[in-house]
């Protein structure tokens, strides 16, 4: 039975751990990172690029709020979930940005 920590993170890995996703190989995860508008998210993709991120700009149909969406493949662990997030946070800030959650697409 595997472990994991009780926070948001730790919620989303369990349910997909439940679900059946391998945790023995790189997935593609999509890091959400909000910007304040359309401009912003433009200025802060190439920025993203340049750390190995791959982006697009997103703009939510039901709120109208725009999201940059970078993916990156790799294994579904906690820590490195984080550290992740810290550096997107940490990338954004200066934009107005903050990193916004995680999601795995499941076939």
């Amino acid at each position: 039975m595997m472990k994991f920590p009780n926070d948001a993170d730790g919620e989303a890995l369990r349910s997909l751990f439940n679900e059946g996703v391998s945790f023995k190989k790189p997935q593609p995860v999509e890091f959400f990172i909000a910007v304040p508008d359309k401009a912003t998210g433009e200025k802060l993709l190439p920025v993203l690029k340049e750390e190995g991120f791959h982006g697009l700009l997103e703009q939510d149909d039901e709120t109208d709020e725009w999201a940059c969406i970078c993916s990156k493949r790799m294994l579904l662990n906690h820590s490195e979930l984080k550290k992740v997030q810290e550096k997107l946070d940490k990338i954004s800030k200066p934009y107005g940005g903050h990193s916004d959650g995680w999601g795995v697409f499941i076939d």
